[in-house]
């Protein structure tokens, strides 16, 4: 499983080095030298502290949800857990997130079925969240409103319809009829009972705000990154532009969003009139402290974790 992943860390390494490469030719690679130099490297720390945080926060989601379902895990088991799986940020659309129901399942043998729900779950509020807090800049910036709207409201029919039974077991019952599915009807049975439990009205709300502030973090590191250039931006415009190009990366499905999110938040600061030097290094330093750290935190962690409970054999992931 290491060495799987090992092949997809670095593969992942190789694509970032070519992308990042043809950015550094887009902006002149000299002068994106002379702007690296300009920036305040002390920053990085606090960066880094406030990508954290939203790891942090995000693990409150999780530690909560496995509560709601009555899963008894160690609170350092369960952060041991979310903190490893960050190691799985650069896999397609982040599939490899699944790494977390598997580590339960090791731990409390808690069926993968009713776990997996779980990140599925995460998703629909992350994407909720960066929907509230991009919705405000996209009407006082006038971009990208149609696709913030539609991202917007797919996601609350999904939470809708899996949130209703009446509108849910209908096509449960659908899907019985077909013999692939027919196979997994208790797997299908007890992933929807675990997200029928975890959309209701209380626990979408309290997630969802929590979403909007782990979000928020990374949205003000990247602020931060911005005004250390000097430029004159405001933080409901760092807000935009970081949750938008974080929203189009992730339905992109491709590994960290690589190129989609790079591309967004360059293509956004080149229109505000940012020369392409400002633009390429501001891209390249929140994509370190956000996604990058992530993956070494995951690394970090999941060292920690084999250390604890041994080597982590699945070969699913």
């Amino acid at each position: 499983m290491i060495k799987k992943l090992k092949k997809k860390i670095l593969f992942s390494l190789a694509a970032a080095g070519i992308l990042y490469l043809g950015f550094s030719f887009y902006a002149n690679f000299n002068s994106l030298l002379i702007t690296f130099q300009s920036f305040n490297w002390y920053l990085i720390p606090l960066l880094l502290l406030l990508a954290f945080l939203n790891y942090f926060v995000r693990f409150l989601k999780w530690d909560y949800y496995l509560h709601l379902l009555n899963i008894n895990l160690k609170r350092i088991d369960s952060f041991s857990i979310f903190m490893s799986n960050l190691i799985m940020s650069v896999t397609p659309g982040k599939m490899g997130e699944l790494l977390k129901s598997y580590l339960v399942k090791e731990i409390s043998g808690t069926p993968i079925s009713k776990t997996f729900p779980i990140i599925f779950i995460e998703r629909i509020t992350d994407f909720i969240s960066l929907v509230l807090i991009t919705l405000v800049g996209a009407y006082l910036f006038n971009f990208g409103r149609e696709i913030i709207l539609g991202v917007g409201l797919f996601f609350i029919i999904i939470s809708i319809v899996l949130s209703s039974r009446k509108l849910a077991l209908p096509v449960i019952n659908i899907l019985e009829k077909i013999n692939f599915f027919r196979k997994h009807l208790q797997s299908i049975h007890n992933a929807y009972e675990t997200s029928y439990m975890l959309l209701q009205p209380l626990p979408l709300f309290y997630m969802t705000i929590l979403g909007i502030v782990s979000w928020s973090f990374e949205c003000f590191a990247y602020y931060l990154i911005l005004i250390n250039f000097n430029m004159k931006i405001s933080f409901v415009w760092a807000a935009f532009s970081y949750g938008f190009a974080t929203i189009v990366g992730a339905l992109s499905m491709l590994p960290g969003g690589l190129g989609i999110t790079e591309g967004s938040l360059t293509f956004l600061l080149v229109q505000n009139n940012f020369s392409k030097d400002l633009a390429v290094a501001s891209t390249f330093l929140i994509r370190a402290v956000t996604l990058w750290f992530a993956v070494l935190v995951g690394i970090v962690s999941v060292t920690f974790y084999q250390n604890r409970y041994g080597k982590i054999t699945v070969e699913a992931i």
